[in-house]
């Protein structure tokens, strides 16, 4: 049997409701925020720079406390989970395999993903961590999260450079889920080619291991 470890935005939840949140906070139009996460993704870049083009300076921790003690803090609600979740994680549980989440979201998202009770054996995130991917140590801690040998592990990830290229580095190995804006347009690069799995939806996994 195998550890399947899931990354989270874009591969178990939607984004939408975390950037809508941003810009109703920074009081943007949606469309602006989104089509700067879009330029800063095709560039390569980390996704909160769009943040930083809207307002030079920002101190995004800062604004994180400020939104939260507004009562306008992240929220993961059932209705941001993509469809194929449930039924994927059952089928995969049925079979027998170890299923953990890890992704860099922050500790308070930790605490809402719980919250959903999802069938999964343990959750984490790189805010509960002290360490983001791609940084090697990640996927170092992941391996002791998960307490399965790294070859026996499975990370399944939208994002390659994050995802695919440093999970394999560490010796697990690694299922690339063609959704969302890196997902889609990573999807044909070398980097997403690495993966040993190539997947649109949750729902392939439990066939492809098989």
């Amino acid at each position: 049997m195998l550890t399947f470890a899931f990354d989270v935005g874009e591969t178990i939840i939607r984004d939408d409701r975390y950037w809508a949140a941003w810009a109703d906070w920074l009081d943007i139009p949606h469309h602006t925020l989104s089509a700067l996460v879009g330029a800063v993704v095709a560039q390569g870049r980390d996704n909160a720079d769009a943040l930083r083009l809207l307002r030079p300076g920002i101190d995004l921790d800062a604004e994180y406390e400020a939104r939260e003690a507004a009562g306008r803090g992240e929220r993961i609600e059932e209705d941001d989970i993509y469809p194929d979740v449930r039924p994927a994680l059952i089928a995969l549980r049925a079979a027998g395999h170890r299923l953990v989440i890890a992704g860099n979201q922050t500790a308070r998202a930790a605490r809402l993903l719980r919250a959903l009770d999802l069938p999964v054996d343990a959750i984490a995130t790189s805010g509960e961590w002290s360490v983001a991917k791609p940084d090697p140590r990640f996927f170092n801690r992941l391996v002791e999260f998960a307490g399965t040998p790294p070859d026996r592990i499975v990370y399944v990830g939208d994002h390659p450079a994050n995802d695919v290229g440093p999970a394999k580095a560490t010796g697990l190995r690694a299922a690339h889920i063609r959704r969302g804006p890196w997902g889609h347009l990573w999807a044909d690069t070398p980097a997403a080619a690495a993966a040993d799995w190539r997947i649109s939806t949750l729902s392939e996994l439990a066939a492809i291991v098989t």
